[in-house]
């Protein structure tokens, strides 16, 4: 079993920063591939980013690529995703998550075996 905790959430200006963070707890994190995902209010859950066992390969969601970079931290079972230029219309909640899949990296929700409580990104224009 394992079990994520997502922070770093929080309310931002366009145009800022923000990095999420994701704990995990148990011995098999650098086995699963790791991922975020995000939900509005109204809509279905959507894949935003994922990342390898190793950290090696990524793959993003297009409207997010060039802005958010995913990575990892295998030795403090942790999964980053760092937010550039944040726009107002990513202010969703952010779901870390994890899957025991091998493979390949663009996921769906039902791919993902174990996922955290979710953290709020408020992007005020």
């Amino acid at each position: 079993q394992v079990q994520l905790a997502e922070s770093g959430g929080g309310l931002v200006q366009a145009g800022g920063s923000l990095r999420l963070s994701c704990a995990a707890s148990g011995r098999t994190f650098s086995t699963l591939i790791m991922g975020w995902f995000r939900q509005a209010p109204g809509k279905e859950r959507e894949f935003v980013a994922t990342i390898s066992w190793c950290g090696g390969s990524t793959y993003y969601l297009d409207s997010v690529k060039g802005r958010f970079t995913i990575s990892r931290d295998n030795a403090n079972n942790t999964v980053y995703l760092r937010m550039d230029s944040l726009k107002p219309e990513d202010t969703v909640i952010y779901y870390c998550a994890a899957t025991r899949l091998r493979g390949p990296l663009r996921l769906r929700v039902s791919d993902m075996d174990y996922w955290g409580q979710g953290t709020q990104v408020t992007v005020s224009s």
